[in-house]
């Protein structure tokens, strides 16, 4: 594996130490991890590589499990469902909630105005997180992995320099995502590239067995490449995908470098574990007493370009040596 390095801050946060190694909490502080998919048992250190790489990050900061931290634990595993989760969350009363995907954040501001929240999200102001990006002036803040709806119709540029004889590409996502921006960005880049796209349907609630029998369906179509959306649970179940698109041996182009690492032909993303490490110095902060109300929600600035050799080997595919000369890391 080679990659390329670059230093990069998000909206003014640096990565580098913020702060570290406080003095210890004179009293054990609670978190609590709500994700909206994932399972219970991936959401710590030597699970779920996101959750590894927080967490360490906040041992690093000060703050380590069953010494000063209680940290507990909830997901909807991949229902889409969140009242009875967020009802339990909150009367675990935690000192902050660090929270993974913009309908859950948005079901826990719902519930609460009291606990701080750090999420991950989409737009914020777009969903209504936060009403100002410099000063959330609630109990949320955050950092947004939205790159705005221009960074869909890159996507489809980058598969169709793979596939440059490209025709018909599916765009697998529920309807709800093929009627949002993004979708209308990618539909607006097809006719741009003289690309017939449809969508492949997700239905929901998105769980394994709905992305099982999307690709189902996908066998049947005579597609030239994927595009996956960035839908509920894509990151949760982005194995099973990488699997999936394995296995019907088309070009597909994936939201986030996780999936490639995993074994997808490529991505183009925000630089989530990136996001994960700013927001988790915003936690450490909440923890030593900072307010959400006063600490800006990040916009992320940082994208990566990700392509994986061994995927593309695997279905018979060249990469035109230009491509791969714009990848931020290749894997090997």
């Amino acid at each position: 594996m080679r990659r390329r390095s670059f230093i990069g801050l998000i909206g003014g946060v640096a990565v580098s130490p913020i702060a570290v190694r406080a003095q210890q909490p004179a009293k054990m502080k609670r978190l609590a991890l709500a994700d909206p998919a994932l399972k219970v048992a991936d959401m710590r250190i030597g699970g779920d590589s996101g959750y590894t790489l927080g967490l360490r990050e906040l041992q690093r900061l000060g703050y380590i499990e069953g010494q000063n931290l209680i940290i507990d634990r909830f997901s909807a595993d991949g229902t889409g469902e969140y009242g009875d989760l967020v009802a339990k969350i909150v009367s675990a009363h935690p000192d902050v909630i660090f929270a993974l995907g913009t309908s859950i954040t948005l079901a826990l501001k719902a519930a609460t105005s009291t606990i701080p929240i750090v999420a991950i999200t989409g737009d914020p102001i777009r969903f209504g997180v936060v009403s100002s990006l410099s000063r959330p002036g609630a109990n949320v803040t955050g950092v947004s992995v939205d790159a705005g709806v221009e960074l869909w119709g890159k996507r489809l540029e980058l598969l169709a320099e793979v596939i440059p004889k490209a025709r018909n590409v599916l765009f697998v996502s529920t309807q709800a995502g093929w009627e949002a921006e993004g979708g209308k960005a990618t539909r607006e880049a097809a006719q741009r590239l003289g690309i017939a796209l449809a969508i492949a349907p997700v239905s929901t609630p998105v769980n394994e067995q709905a992305y099982s029998d999307a690709f189902q369906a996908i066998r049947r179509d005579q597609a030239d490449g994927l595009v996956i959306a960035n839908i509920t649970n894509a990151y949760a179940h982005r194995f099973l995908l990488v699997k999936l698109a394995q296995q019907i041996g088309l070009p597909t182009m994936f939201v986030l470098r996780e999936q490639a690492e995993a074994g997808g032909l490529m991505s183009y993303s925000m630089d989530l574990k990136h996001a994960i490490l700013v927001a988790i110095a915003q936690v450490a902060e909440v923890l030593r007493g900072s307010r959400p109300s006063e600490m800006p929600y990040v916009q992320g600035t940082r994208y990566e370009f990700v392509i994986n050799l061994r995927a593309a080997k695997a279905i018979g595919l060249t990469i035109p040596p230009a491509l791969l000369a714009r990848a931020d890391e290749v894997i090997e």
